[in-house]
């Protein structure tokens, strides 16, 4: 596999892709690099100003990209209601959804719009809802759906008696546990599209240790005093040590979501030491993840959470 430095994106002209948590970070590294190869990107976001910037920032890189904003807030399932039924009136194929948006280890439990904890309910049951609801664009652009995922679903564990942080809340263990089901979702979506003949590639990446406002949105929350992660991931950064900018971590997605040889039903992320920095590359599924009976369970009860289900074009 080549260097992520050297890596070249397919001919995208006439694609269209959805990337969601676009408007910075690894989402807005990504928007670029599509927009550049000729893909028309559509960028969700919940913030339009900062949508608005983002797309400025994409032009400036691309002047010929064709890149617009819609709404998104993936902690309501009304807003990814909305987003879907504009795009399913557009009736255009979508090629490529990239999963992005995320937050991560809010200090205290926040919870959404619908009151599910806001790391499960943003990075998991979101996503989960507005790919069921996008599934017949999917299916007309036979896409590739790639789900970004944590090196933290390693030790992640879904607690069937308390998904929603109800009883005891913790900022890491809970997005460990979101990040795991993003996981178990993309890899149990491409099961069932190989079965039923949806005609859909679902496959998972994440970005290592790459420094991004993750770091400081997140933890951020429910905080007086600003949390030391930003400020750690900075300084390591400076020195080159276990973090990497965004245009190296973006390569692990954007390999699974455009190589050729990337395949559905696998993970992908950073070759490097502890998996924190690298050349994208094909990763061994994390023990947790190789439950199948825990991803169909998964699958089932995020339905429910999420108001929808997988109905197919036939």
């Amino acid at each position: 596999m080549k260097r992520a430095q050297d890596m070249a994106v397919p001919d995208l002209a006439g694609k269209l892709a959805v990337v969601t948590g676009g408007s910075d970070g690894v989402g807005l590294g990504l928007a670029a690099r599509l927009a550049d190869a000729g893909a028309e990107v559509v960028l969700p976001v919940r913030n339009q100003a900062k949508g608005t910037a983002a797309i400025g920032r994409i032009r400036a890189a691309v002047p010929d990209a064709q890149v617009s904003l819609r709404e998104l807030d993936l902690a309501s399932l009304k807003s990814v209601e909305a987003l879907a039924e504009t795009l399913n009136a557009e009736d255009r194929p979508v090629h490529l959804l990239i999963n992005n948006a995320g937050v991560m280890a809010p200090a205290t439990r926040h919870t959404t719009v619908d009151g599910l904890e806001l790391q499960i309910g943003t990075n998991y049951v979101g996503h989960v809802a507005l790919t069921a609801r996008l599934l017949p664009l999917l299916q007309a652009g036979r896409a590739r759906v790639t789900t970004m995922t944590s090196s933290a679903a390693r030790q992640g564990k879904i607690n069937w008696d308390d998904l929603q942080s109800e009883q005891k809340y913790s900022p890491v263990r809970s997005y460990g546990q979101s990040k795991l089901a993003d996981l178990l979702f993309a890899l149990e979506l491409d099961r069932r599209s190989r079965a039923g003949d949806w005609g859909i590639v679902s496959n998972a990446a994440h970005p290592g240790t790459t420094l991004t406002n993750l770091y400081a949105s997140g933890p951020n929350l429910g905080r007086e005093r600003p949390s030391p992660y930003e400020a750690i991931m900075t300084r390591l950064a400076r020195w080159g040590v276990f973090v990497q900018g965004v245009d190296q971590g973006l390569q692990p997605a954007l390999y699974a979501a455009t190589s050729p040889h990337a395949q559905g039903g696998r993970l992908y992320g950073p070759d490097g030491f502890g998996q924190f920095t690298g050349a994208p590359a094909e990763l061994a599924l994390y023990r947790p993840a190789r439950d199948e009976e825990a991803a169909a369970r998964l699958w089932d009860l995020s339905l429910y959470l999420a108001g929808v289900d997988f109905a197919t074009r036939g």
